[in-house]
C-alpha cells in the first residue's frame, strides 16, 4: 500500500537526478540567509558549485552549535521574509539554548505529505481511529503526526500526552485502532489497564507508531506482547522537521528515509570521513526541499547505517537501521564508550526484568562508577534471596559482555523507580553532584 507510489518506487537514477537537482536549488536558497551567506560563499553571492551528489562531501557541516549560536539565533538560518513563516518548533533545550526551525506554509505541506507516506506504509488508512498520545506544542511529534493522520483520512483523536485513565476511556469509547506512544509510556499504560480491569489486548487497537525515544527491538517485541498489535519504529528529529523523516514499512528490516527531501551521508564521528554502505556511523542529512530554513550537511548526532539493497515492499528510498545511541549520549567509563541502548538490550533479555531502569553515575576516590538499576517484574520476587542474587550476578556477567565492563547491578521493587511524563529519563550522572 502507497501513498504516494510514483515517488515512493521511483528508480535510483531517477531518484539521484531529482536529489541532485533539488540539492542545487536548496544551495542557492541557502546562501540568502546571514549565515550560509558567510559559510558557503565567502559574504558573495553565488552558491557552490556541484557538479553531482558526490561534491557535497566538499561543503563543510552544519551543527547544533550553529544553531545555538548568539550569532545566528534565531533569524541566522532564515532565507524568506518572516511574513511567509507560519510556524516554529523548537526542541526541549536541556543542555542548552533550544534548536528552533521556522516553517513557511509550503514547508508544512511537505512535512505532512511526508508523515501521510509514513502512516501509509505501517498500515494507517481512513477507516482508522487514530489516536495521538504524544505532547503537542513546541515539540514536533504531536502536531507532525496529528495533520499526516488528517492527511490519510484517519479520524484523529489529539489526546496528547499523560493522563492514563483519560487515555484508556477515550480508546474504548471510539475504538481505537492506531496509537502514536512513547515506548517507555506503552509499558507503563498496561498496569493502569490492569488497575482499571481491562487488558488493552481487548481492544480494537492494532497498530502502535512508536516514536520519541531510542528502543531496543526488544522492547518493541515486550509492547506487541503487551497489546497484541503490531509496533512500527520511526525516527524524525525537530531540525529535520520532525517525524516523518524515516519509517518501517510493512518488512520492518530497517526505517526507508525519503531521499526526494533529504540527502543522507554516514560519517565517522570522530574524523568526518565518510563510511562505506552498511558501516554504522553518524548520520548528516541536507533538506532537499525546505524553503524557510534548508540546512546542509546537518549533524544529526544519531548512530545509524544505511543500505540501498532491494526491500520487498517495493519501495526503493534507502533504508537506515534502528537508531542505537547519539554521539552525545555516550557515556565514557574507565575508558570504554557505552551507550545506554546496549544496558537495555541485555536487561530486556531477563524476563524477570520490568521495562524501567536507570543507569547511575558517581564518583569514589577518582574512579567513575557505574551502577545499573533494574525493576524487578510485578509478581516475580517471593522472598527467595537466592534466586534474587543469581539473577542480579547473571545480569552483571551479560553486561559486562556487552559493554566490557562489570557494573553494580540493584534489583529494586517495580515501581519503585521514577517515571518521566515524556521521555524515559535512563541516566543520572552524580558524579558532579
Amino acid at each position: 500500500m502507497f501513498w504516494n507510489e510514483e515517488i515512493e518506487t521511483l528508480a535510483r537514477p531517477e531518484l539521484e537526478r531529482l536529489q541532485l537537482r533539488r540539492l542545487r536549488q536548496t544551495l542557492e536558497r541557502a546562501v540568502r540567509s546571514p549565515f550560509y551567506r558567510r559559510r558557503l560563499t565567502g559574504r558573495g553571492e553565488d552558491p557552490p558549485r556541484i557538479e553531482s551528489l558526490e561534491d557535497v562531501a566538499s561543503l563543510p557541516f552544519t551543527t547544533k552549535d550553529d544553531l545555538r549560536s548568539d550569532e545566528n539565533y534565531p533569524y541566522g538560518f532564515l532565507t524568506v521574509d518572516r511574513e511567509q513563516l507560519v510556524r516554529l518548533h523548537s526542541s526541549s533545550g536541556t543542555t542548552g539554548r533550544p534548536t528552533t526551525i521556522l516553517h513557511t506554509r509550503g514547508d508544512l505541506d511537505s512535512w505532512t505529505e511526508l508523515v501521510a507516506r509514513c502512516l501509509t506504509m505501517a498500515g494507517v488508512t481512513a477507516s482508522d481511529v487514530f489516536q495521538n498520545m504524544m505532547g503537542y506544542g513546541l515539540f514536533t511529534g504531536g502536531l507532525g503526526l496529528h495533520y499526516g493522520a488528517e492527511r490519510v483520512g484517519a479520524l484523529t483523536i489529539p489526546a496528547g500526552a499523560g493522563n492514563s485513565r483519560k487515555q484508556i476511556s477515550l480508546m474504548r469509547d471510539f475504538s481505537t485502532t492506531a496509537i502514536h506512544i512513547i515506548p517507555s509510556y506503552a509499558l507503563r499504560l498496561p498496569s493502569t489497564f490492569e488497575n482499571m480491569g481491562y487488558d488493552p489486548r481487548d481492544l480494537p487497537v492494532r497498530t502502535a507508531i512508536l516514536g520519541a525515544e531510542p528502543h531496543s527491538d526488544t522492547i518493541r517485541r515486550r509492547i506487541e506482547a503487551l497489546w497484541g498489535l503490531k509496533a512500527f519504529n520511526s525516527y524524525g528529529l525537530s531540525e529535520m522537521n520532525g517525524p516523518g523523516v524515516a519509517f518501517e514499512c510493512e518488512c520492518q528490516e530497517g526505517l526507508h528515509l525519503w531521499e526526494d527531501s533529504y540527502l543522507v551521508e554516514i560519517i565517522d564521528p570522530d574524523t568526518l570521513a565518510p563510511l562505506p554502505e552498511g558501516e554504522r556511523g553518524e548520520l548528516v542529512l541536507t533538506t532537499l526541499t525546505r524553503e524557510g530554513m534548508p540546512l546542509v550537511r546537518y549533524r544529526t548526532q544519531d548512530l545509524t547505517s544505511a543500505r540501498r539493497d532491494h526491500c520487498p515492499c517495493g519501495r526503493t528510498h534507502l533504508r537506515i537501521d534502528r537508531i542505537t545511541g547519539r554521539t552525545d549520549d555516550m557515556l565514557i567509563i574507565k575508558g570504554v564508550n557505552i551507550y545506554p541502548i546496549q544496558v537495555e538490550r541485555v536487561l530486556m533479555r531477563f524476563s524477570e526484568i520490568g521495562s524501567n531502569y536507570l543507569i547511575v553515575l558517581t564518583r569514589e576516590e577518582r574512579v567513575d562508577q557505574m551502577t545499573v538499576m533494574a525493576e524487578l517484574e510485578k509478581g516475580f520476587f517471593r522472598g527467595d534471596l537466592a534466586s534474587l542474587e543469581g539473577l542480579r550476578s547473571r545480569i552483571a556477567n551479560e553486561l559486562r559482555g556487552e559493554i566490557l565492563i562489570t557494573p553494580r547491578v540493584e534489583l529494586v521493587e517495580a515501581g519503585s523507580l521514577p517515571v518521566a511524563e515524556g521521555k524515559a529519563i535512563r541516566v543520572e550522572d552524580r558524579r558532579n553532584g
